[in-house]
């Protein structure tokens, strides 16, 4: 009886060793969600220069270059840019001067230049070339020294 079950136990061993295993198969599922975004990476920043009556200061005056941004989107954003907030001037500039922030986008999306805020619903990326204009009204002139002001581009 102990030989049988050893002979019977080989042989059914041997067979379990012959077939080939059943292959089976199940399928995974992935799953992601992207909300919209945006990112902003400065690649220059502008420069201002005075104009000839000296009641301009501004990035569009000969020799003046705007700031020029890369702007990456999913899309379903608005881009716009804050008022001037950040400003520093001369001791001897004591009027006031009124700043006023613009920018234009060419790429996936093309934006003539504007301050006002501009939805942007398909993804894409796009050069944003950023704007800078101060002016002083009256009789009033920009002092001799060094200006410098932040402007904010914003997408959201």
């Amino acid at each position: 009886m102990k030989l049988f079950r050893t002979v019977f136990g080989a042989a059914l061993l041997v067979m379990c060793l012959d077939h080939a295993a059943m292959a089976t198969t199940q399928n995974v599922i992935f799953n992601g969600t992207i909300t919209a975004t945006c990112t902003l990476v400065v690649g220059t920043n502008g420069t201002m220069t005075v104009s000839a009556d000296l009641q301009s200061l501004s990035s569009h005056n000969s020799g003046g270059s705007a700031g020029t941004v890369t702007l990456t989107t999913t899309g379903g954003v608005s881009l716009s840019v804050d008022p001037v907030t950040l400003t520093t001037v001369p001791a001897a500039d004591s009027t006031a001067t009124t700043w006023t922030p613009t920018y234009s986008a060419s790429g996936a999306h093309t934006t003539a230049e504007t301050g006002a805020t501009t939805a942007l619903t398909v993804p894409g990326a796009d050069l944003v070339s950023v704007h800078l204009a101060g002016t002083k009204g009256g009789s009033n002139r920009f002092a001799t020294g060094n200006y410098q002001a932040t402007v904010t581009l914003r997408c959201e």
